[in-house]
């Protein structure tokens, strides 16, 4: 470790020239930190298939105290977050160039795309088609006990709910704070790319080196895994039963292990080229065919009430952010929605700012925050409006006829339901399930890489290091399927558990990345 970077860990500001990183020292696979994110996974699926009814309880039971006795901390944690982010992109530190370049080195667009991209892949077709609703047919409690129902003012209502989970406080957590640590500690520094480096203002060598900082890893790639593997298999569940719906193919477990074959050689492959190269185009493949799609639903769906559900729902939402966002009132509907999204986002956290670093290099500290803060959530709901909305209106012209096969819970039938009801509706359907293929790859390319990054500590890791890490994802995911829904409902409620350590991990962010966007500044000469 440099002089330089000890200087930092007791926070005295430095001048001194940035330490090159040391690719050479970080080639090797860190083996602690591989066989306890390994070992966790393997004994989780073997308990799986030994006992899955008693896996799920003891996952539930432990979800239930997770969001029991840290529920309110991620609410607080979610709001400071966006807080302090958007008060650094203010005064000089806004201007701070990060990452060590002075240009950057990927397109705006592509930029854009992929940080867009990669989040809302994990869920955005179909909890976009699904969660308005939701919220339309039962009400959130934080709208009161006469809310509306079965109206406008109940859809406008759902929206403003689905934008809070999916919103701005959602995005700011991953990677507005902890990108700025990352770029600097890494690129300008010379510590590794690992979730740990995070913690390293506050702890020092004592966090890098040692069992502490393999756990620490360790913890943030479980959430990841968990996360990731759990929309892989979800995805072909729900591809197998539209394919079921569209074109008569039968739904089994052969037919979901198929799409998943092909959809885990796709994101591998994907994942192998590199974020230059197939990362960049599957999430530029992905906004130019979805930007076309809701461009068509838009035109030719219920374009009247799209245009005014956007604005009126956004308005509500920034009207309701502040109760919705320190909601405690119903706790069994707060678990079920707010924290189990928010605990997956936070889950996601240290590894999606892995991934913004590598892709933000050059970049103003403003640029960053703003897309990933603003932006980036404005486009959600944007999504949530012209798909979830168009449910909404078919909802409101015709009772039931999203809701209906909604019920029970299947996401997927509602999105079919929504798309068959549009013009050149076949097409339609089938176009979605090939966007959703495309969004949850994107996931899968994008996390196998941030995982592969961690157990090399570096932003090119060994091909052999992302080849590994795709094919036990798609594996996971089919011994879980095998099981039915429920082996994939646990490892969804699996990762808000990880959330617990990974929230704490997040935490020094909130000190350590507006210290170091004014140390960085001043040595900018800003």
């Amino acid at each position: 470790m440099t002089d330089t970077t000890r200087t930092l860990s007791s926070g005295a500001a430095t001048s001194a020239a940035p330490t090159p990183v040391s690719r050479a020292s970080s080639r090797g696979l860190d083996w602690p930190v591989f066989l306890l994110s390994g070992g966790v996974m393997a004994v989780f699926v073997i308990a799986a298939l030994v006992n899955l009814e008693g896996v799920s309880s003891l996952i539930q039971h432990a979800f239930d105290l997770s969001t029991t006795y840290f529920g309110a901390y991620w609410q607080a944690l979610m709001i400071a977050t966006f807080l302090v982010a958007i008060g650094m992109t203010f005064g000089r530190t806004g201007r701070v160039v990060l990452g060590g370049l002075d240009a950057p080195d990927i397109s705006t667009p592509r930029w854009m795309a992929t940080i867009l991209c990669t989040l809302l892949a994990g869920g955005g077709v179909f909890w976009a088609a699904a969660e308005p609703i939701a919220h339309f047919t039962s009400p959130p409690p934080v709208f009161g006990p006469d809310a509306a129902v079965g109206n406008l003012d109940a859809a406008y209502n759902a929206l403003a709910q689905s934008f809070m989970h999916w919103g701005f406080l959602g995005w700011a957590v991953l990677g507005s704070l902890t990108g700025v640590v990352f770029m600097h500690l890494h690129y300008e520094k010379g510590l590794p790319l690992k979730p740990r480096t995070l913690l390293y203002p506050l702890f020092g060598d004592r966090v890098m080196r040692g069992p502490a900082g393999a756990l620490v890893d360790a913890c943030c790639v479980l959430a990841v895994i968990a996360g990731t593997v759990g929309p892989v298999g979800f995805l072909g569940i729900q591809l197998s039963f539209g394919l079921n719906a569209l074109f008569g193919i039968p739904d089994t477990y052969t037919t979901q292990l198929v799409l998943l074959a092909m959809l885990t050689a796709v994101y591998t492959l994907s994942a192998v080229s590199g974020v230059m190269r197939g990362i960049q185009f599957l999430s530029s493949a992905n906004v130019l065919i979805g930007g076309a799609m809701l461009l068509f639903i838009l035109i030719m769906g219920p374009t009247e009430f799209l245009l005014k559900a956007f604005p009126l729902g956004m308005v509500d939402y920034l009207k309701h952010i502040a109760p919705m966002a320190v909601f405690r009132a119903d706790t069994g509907w707060l678990n079920s929605w707010t924290l189990f999204f928010w605990g997956w986002f936070i889950g996601f956290g240290p590894l999606m700012a892995m991934l913004v670093a590598r892709i933000s290099r050059g970049r103003t500290l403003r640029q960053m925050v703003w897309l990933i803060t603003l932006l980036s959530p404005l486009a959600t709901c944007v999504w949530f409006t012209i798909l979830g909305g168009s449910g909404l209106a078919f909802e409101l012209a015709d009772p039931g006829s999203v809701s209906g096969p909604f019920t029970g819970f299947n996401l997927s039938a509602a999105l079919i339901a929504i798309t068959q009801q549009l013009p050149f509706g076949f097409i339609m359907s089938v176009m979605f399930l090939i966007l959703s293929a495309l969004f949850v790859a994107t996931t899968g390319d994008s996390m196998t890489y941030a995982i592969s990054m961690v157990m090399s500590g570096h932003d090119d890791p060994p091909r052999s290091v992302r080849v590994f890490w795709s094919l036990i994802m798609g594996v996971v995911a089919a011994l879980l399927i095998s099981m039915g829904d429920g082996g994939i409902n646990a490892l969804q409620s699996f990762i808000v558990v990880t959330a617990v350590p990974v929230s704490l991990i997040l935490l020094p962010s909130l000190w350590n990345a507006p210290g170091i966007a004014r140390r960085m500044a001043r040595e900018q000469g800003l």
